[in-house]
């Protein structure tokens, strides 16, 4: 097994990685890379919140670095934040945090990244499961499966039945 190697914060944010990659306790860890399914349905979720950024004031951006504690800088899929100017990193709790399922991750891994950004104080976490065609949602302390997914006390929304039907199927 190889050592795990130990650097700074500030050598991290001052490297970039193709894929990007995340920070936890001092250590590079990789990111899986999503296939057709997840790029799709990636793409698909930032179009919709962009065609509405300017009737919800809000911002959509993808695999944005968010600091979510003095050691961990994680990337999800997506983040919704409240319009206005944005630093390169993150460190203000986005509106809403989307992670979309990739063959390779793990429920544990997946759920150790929720927990950063509800620790954070993210209100809402969606992962959405491309395999499953499913969707949760995490507003409080409790998970619910839905089709479509919301943030409580704003307009924003999104059926995922729609998102998956324009997947399209694979060859």
């Amino acid at each position: 097994m190889a050592a795990t190697i130990h650097i700074p914060l500030c050598d991290y944010l001052g490297t970039s990685y193709r894929p990007d990659r995340e920070y936890v306790d001092g250590e590079i860890r990789e990111r899986n890379v999503g296939k057709w399914e997840h790029a799709r349905i990636q793409a698909l979720l930032a179009i919709w919140f962009g065609n509405h950024e300017s009737d919800w004031g809000i911002l959509v951006s993808t695999e944005q670095r968010v600091q979510v504690s003095r050691d961990r800088v994680r990337v999800p899929d997506l983040v919704i934040l409240r319009s206005g100017p944005q630093p390169d990193v993150l460190t203000d709790p986005p509106l809403l945090v989307i992670e979309i399922l990739s063959p390779d991750d793990s429920y544990s891994d997946t759920q150790e990244r929720a927990q950063d950004y509800r620790d954070m104080g993210v209100e809402t976490v969606w992962i959405v499961d491309p395999k499953t065609r499913t969707g949760r949602m995490c507003s409080g302390a409790e998970w619910t499966e839905a089709r479509r997914l919301v943030v409580s006390g704003t307009p924003l929304y999104v059926e995922l039945d729609e998102i998956f039907s324009r997947i399209g199927t694979r060859k």
